[in-house]
């Protein structure tokens, strides 16, 4: 009994081991694939850029089977970066939805052997009205690529699936290709983060996406601020007053010198400074850093977090004092 025990627990030891081992050798095979896209980009994908960049219509893109699900997912990024786009079913296109796709429209065909007959069936049709074709296949001699006005090369060495039969690495390769051509339509158009977040008005992305610094920020008399030589409790006074946590030190132009914090006050004490006497000067962090209030409300949570601090001073381009803000006033403004 103890032996079959013992048995049966290094089975299910070398199970796992095997397991772990298929797995690295899936990644391994995909990594492999999308990096040999990166040799094979050339002057086709500057075309099927260019075409894309400049159609009157809206981008269609179309598959079948895995295919059609890697479609489906380009389509969507496209639409969310930018490029009007929209995904039909290659199988549904003959059925009345061709009925879509209009001269001046971009039709991008996925088919890793070129030969899907759903795809074949339609071509001429989208050609005849006025569509140009851009086709994603893995076999350069195919029929789909043939007709192709762009044809993107993503074949791939061999498929992740042990039998080398099911779609994995060519789904992989072909999703990668289309994410490039969505980020490279991206850059090419400015979209902005503006851009990005009026088309997603739900969730917290688009929250990080419009909400800047001056948003969020202290001004006027509720920003703590002391003159560069007073008095350190005179500092001291003005963060309880101002409750941000921390006191700007200023020149007589209002330029940041300085930033005096809880924390500098605790170090100042440990250090057994004697604060009745000292001037701020004494116990500020110099050159603190500081923001824009052009600058997204999301680079203060980044800068936050890069520099472990929970207070950050805003300043104009003279580095002069325009408000502050602090940990509390993202959460508040629901940016973190």
């Amino acid at each position: 009994m103890i032996k079959a025990a013992r048995v049966a627990q290094k089975s299910e030891a070398g199970s796992s081991a095997n397991a772990l081992e298929l797995a690295r050798r899936v990644l391994a095979i995909e990594a492999d694939a999308v990096r040999a896209l990166i040799e094979r980009l050339d002057a086709r994908f500057v075309a099927a850029l260019d075409l894309i960049a400049g159609r009157t219509g809206r981008v269609v893109v179309s598959g079948i089977g895995k295919s059609g699900h890697i479609a489906r997912k380009i389509a969507s990024t496209m639409a969310s970066t930018g490029t009007p786009a929209y995904f039909v079913h290659a199988a549904e296109a003959s059925h009345g939805d061709l009925g879509m796709i209009e001269a001046g429209d971009v039709f991008i065909a996925i088919s890793y052997s070129g030969a899907s007959d759903e795809l074949l069936d339609i071509v001429p049709l989208v050609k005849r009205r006025g569509a140009k074709l851009i086709a994603i296949t893995g076999n350069a001699e195919s029929a789909l690529a043939r007709e192709a006005d762009v044809h993107l090369d993503a074949r791939v060495a061999q498929e992740a699936c042990p039998l080398n039969l099911a779609p994995t690495a060519s789904t992989t390769a072909a999703l990668a290709l289309g994410d490039a051509l969505a980020v490279a339509l991206l850059e090419r158009r400015g979209f902005s983060s503006d851009d990005f977040a009026r088309s997603h008005p739900k969730g917290r992305l688009p929250r990080q996406a419009l909400v800047h610094v001056a948003d969020v920020m202290h001004t006027g008399a509720d920003v703590p601020a002391v003159k560069s030589g007073a008095a350190a409790m005179h500092a001291v006074a003005e963060i309880s007053r101002g409750r941000l946590g921390m006191t700007a030190v200023i020149d007589a132009e209002r330029r940041v010198r300085g930033i005096f914090t809880d924390g500098d006050l605790r170090r100042a004490l440990e250090k057994g400074v004697e604060l009745s006497r000292a001037s701020v000067d004494q116990v500020m962090t110099k050159n603190p850093r500081t923001l824009s209030p052009q600058a997204l409300a999301a680079e203060a949570v980044q800068l936050m977090e890069a520099h472990k601090i929970t207070q950050v001073l805003v300043v104009d381009e003279h580095g002069a004092l325009l408000g502050a803000l602090n940990l509390h006033d993202l959460f508040r403004a629901k940016v973190i």
